[in-house]
């Protein structure tokens, strides 16, 4: 599958979220997404060595983050994803889209997700 470049031109909200491949989740007792991170670098060994810290970081996702997580389904887009964050939490997400961007960047940042164009 041939990815295309996103350019600063491209609409934000035309993108569509993708979670990496391999990355660990689960759906807790509560609902709410826990994102899972295998710490098994060198230097995470190195560090447990002398100081007790888990072998895998969890992430609790909020009500919100949540909602995103579950909607990211690698074919919805971010406008798409936002009307279900509308639907579900009406008033409460505004400003949606600026909130939106900047969770959605967020995960990007941290390699959650990849951004992808949609596939013509």
């Amino acid at each position: 599958m041939k990815k295309n470049k996103i350019k600063k031109e491209d609409n934000f909200l035309e993108l569509i979220p993708v979670i990496k491949e391999g990355q660990d989740w689960k759906i807790k007792e509560d609902g709410l997404v826990q994102i899972l991170i295998p710490r098994n670098g060198l230097i995470d060994k190195l560090v447990r060595m002398f100081v007790k810290t888990p072998k895998i970081m969890k992430i609790d996702l909020d009500e919100v983050g949540s909602c995103v997580w579950k909607a990211i389904d690698g074919k919805r887009n971010i406008a798409e994803i936002g009307n279900i964050l509308k639907e579900e939490f009406g008033e409460k997400v505004e400003p949606l889209y600026e909130r939106l961007g900047t969770y959605i960047n967020i995960l990007r940042n941290n390699k959650f997700i990849t951004l992808e164009k949609a596939r013509d």
